[in-house]
């Protein structure tokens, strides 16, 4: 199988949980401290050895193409200025040997829909899939941890973590037998089911290392609920060709498709920062969150 060099990174939502802060604005442009989401999810692509950045976008997110394209008027002015540390950071949000695609979404038909738009440009090769609403804080990355997993077992690879059964209708759900400490063998996955039809706890979190393969079983599936193409179903699906795992990845996950998970990955991550990380945690501490 060829080498793991593209990334797919859905980004058509309105992020409609988050208005009105996201009525003119992306919310994976939304900061955590000091870049926004879709850096995170960027960056953790990067560290994985991936090169080749494939944003499935829609209207009004112009915004994501300028964060990753070369700013001159800005760049130009820190120059001027001589204020190489911030020109230092702007110019490495993207490394140069890295390169970005962007791809319309002219309907939001669900996360296979958006995943299919995709294989115009995926040329029959392996791919990593990385939702930016799950900023995922490992060492070393989870894409990382996964795409090792991958270049060891040559299969698909889905990132999961067990949640409180009351919640298992909001996740995908695998049914798996254990394999190792962190790896198992799926053998089955269904989309959002009650928690009382639900097959275990194992949710999938926004990460995902697919075979090609997956794309044939994608565009044979008819809409379902909603009218949406999920690509859970096509998961199901390429488990009756091929052999899928599941890694329980090492590392924190925040939900920042929610306005709590938001609010904990800008607490954690703020504690963590090396030019404000001491202050901001002293601060908390002292318990008098006045200004």
């Amino acid at each position: 199988m060829r080498a793991l060099t593209k990334a797919v990174f859905p980004v058509a939502g309105f992020g409609s949980r988050f208005l009105p802060a996201t009525k003119a604005s992306p919310k994976e442009m939304m900061p955590v401290v000091d870049k926004p989401l879709i850096q995170y999810a960027v960056e953790e692509a990067v560290a994985a050895g991936l090169t080749e950045m494939i944003f499935i976008t829609g209207r009004h997110k112009r915004a994501i193409e300028d964060h990753f394209d070369k700013a001159y008027e800005i760049e130009n002015e820190l120059a001027s200025r001589g204020k190489q540390e911030l020109l230092d950071v702007v110019r490495g949000i993207l490394p140069r040997h890295v390169s970005c695609i962007y791809i319309r979404q002219p309907e939001q038909l669900g996360l296979g829909h958006a995943v299919l738009c995709a294989r115009p440009v995926l040329n029959d090769e392996p791919f990593a899939v990385l939702l930016a609403d799950d900023l995922l804080d490992g060492d070393p990355p989870v894409m990382k941890q996964m795409v090792d997993v991958f270049a060891r077992e040559g299969r698909s690879v889905l990132g999961v973590q067990e949640v409180p059964r009351d919640q298992t209708a909001s996740y995908g759900i695998v049914k798996a037998s254990r394999v190792d400490e962190r790896l198992e063998s799926v053998e089955a996955i269904v989309e959002k089911p009650r928690p009382e039809a639900a097959p275990s706890n194992l949710a999938v979190i926004g990460r995902y290392v697919l075979t090609p393969r997956l794309l044939a079983h994608l565009q044979k599936l008819k809409p379902g609920a909603g009218g949406e193409i999920q690509l859970t179903d096509a998961i199901a699906s390429l488990l009756g060709e091929e052999r899928v795992l599941a890694y329980r990845f090492r590392g924190v996950r925040y939900d920042c498709g929610s306005k709590l998970g938001y609010l904990q990955a800008t607490v954690a991550l703020g504690c963590k920062h090396p030019e404000v990380g001491t202050a901001f945690a002293d601060w908390l501490a002292e318990g008098d969150t006045r200004p």
